[in-house]
């Protein structure tokens, strides 16, 4: 029985006409069906797109484009057995590295996502001021000044100079104030804190190979956690510190803990992220990690 693919790609990536070629090609030279390609829209970034493919029973369900298709995707193949393959397109393609695939080479990408080995990985489902929608993140999620970030990124200077966009944005949200904020990890009595941010990691690479949660893995079954508390405007040096080193020392700048849920309260309402997509201002952050319910072919 022959196999088939499911491409589901951004179509406002300059290179989606490549990825399709590159699909269609190693489709016909492995002996597969033609396979099935769907455009993502402004309104759908994935979801309804996923649900098509695993109604059309494909084998595999290629996703390309950004850190945005890939976790809408895989919200709709979590808890299936059809594995996700990643053509990274995007500005921060933050699964794709954690994973160490090919970011600028759309025909190792595509061998690697048809044709490679299948691993189980963990997702986390975050909901947000207790919402019932629940939306699953693959890499890290914030509340605070990451958070802002993102949401302050001029989309023009992405497209121009790619993630430095970030370094932009960030320099500009460095000023303000920390929020009263209450930590509660795996239902445990809430620790009490004033942050600048919140940050929650299913895998810890970001650009630039900074790791941002040291030594976590995408199938370890463990959510990590990680508090940003600069003490004033010089304080940020020490936050910086404490990454370059890993989470070496013990500066209360940035803090760890670990479990398979946390729970964040803050006192006024913050920018919300999830894998580099703002979704807006909550006052509580609720994650839960689901351990190896994803397949990723890579």
């Amino acid at each position: 029985m022959t196999q088939r693919a499911a491409l589901i790609v951004n179509p406002i990536k300059s290179t989606n006409d490549d990825v399709a070629k590159a699909v269609r090609d190693l489709s016909t030279s492995e002996g597969w069906d033609s396979p099935l390609e769907i455009e993502t829209t402004a309104e759908d970034p994935g979801f309804g797109q996923a649900k098509e493919a695993l109604a059309a029973g494909v084998d595999v369900v290629l996703a390309a484009g950004g850190d945005g298709t890939v976790r809408a995707v895989a919200h709709e193949l979590a808890g299936t057995d059809v594995p996700l393959g990643l053509i990274p397109l995007g500005t921060g393609n933050l699964l794709a590295r954690n994973l160490e695939l090919p970011l600028n080479n759309i025909a190792d990408a595509t061998r690697r996502a048809m044709l490679g080995e299948d691993h189980q990985i963990d997702v986390v489902y975050a909901t947000l001021d207790h919402a019932d929608e629940r939306h699953l993140f693959l890499v890290m999620a914030g509340i605070g000044f990451d958070a802002a970030v993102m949401a302050d990124t001029n989309d023009v200077l992405k497209d121009r100079v790619g993630w430095l966009a970030y370094v932009d944005a960030g320099i500009r949200n460095l000023p303000g104030k920390p929020s009263k904020t209450r930590i509660a990890i795996n239902g445990q009595a809430p620790m009490r804190r004033r942050l600048r941010s919140v940050m929650g990691g299913n895998c810890g690479k970001i650009q630039g190979g900074l790791e941002i949660f040291p030594g976590a893995k995408l199938d370890d079954g463990v959510l990590d956690i990680m508090t940003v508390a600069p003490s004033g405007a010089f304080g940020w040096i020490g936050v910086a510190a404490k990454l370059l080193r890993r989470n070496k020392g013990k500066d209360p700048a940035v803090e760890y803990f670990q479990g398979q849920s946390a729970e964040i309260d803050s006192e006024e309402p913050l920018e919300i992220q999830l894998d580099g997509d703002h979704l807006g201002q909550a006052r509580h952050l609720a994650m839960e990690l689901d351990a190896g319910v994803l397949t990723i072919r890579h």
